[in-house]
């Protein structure tokens, strides 16, 4: 067994084969359930995972969904337009005004 020791992405995690502890079906139910939620979660438990499974989930990735619960469940697997910004300081491509204006200009028009 692989265990995901510092891995903060969903695609990576399954496609390394890493051990994954199936949280799809809150996620759906987050997602099909209500119209605004609020994710609030203390630092090192798994915020960075949950975004990046989300965002997988929304751009329509079924394969990385194999033998997860979601699976079983969605139906439709619709791909939706993602904005995902990573706002790590390790890894923050944003720590000017100019950066953060000509991320989301590229982002928007590859989004329209």
């Amino acid at each position: 067994m692989k265990y995901p020791i510092g891995i903060q992405s969903f695609e990576e995690l399954r496609k390394g084969g890493y051990v994954y502890v199936d949280k799809t079906a809150q996620i759906y139910e987050l997602v099909t359930t209500s119209a605004y939620d609020m994710l609030s979660r203390p630092n090192c438990f798994s915020k960075s995972l949950l975004l990046s499974t989300m965002k997988a989930y929304f751009e329509g990735k079924k394969e990385l969904f194999k033998g997860l619960a979601v699976e079983k469940l969605e139906k439709d697997w619709k791909q939706y337009p993602v904005l995902y910004l990573d706002l790590n300081k390790n890894n923050s491509p944003y720590d000017r005004k100019e950066c953060l204006d000509e991320v989301l200009i590229i982002r928007y028009r590859t989004m329209i």
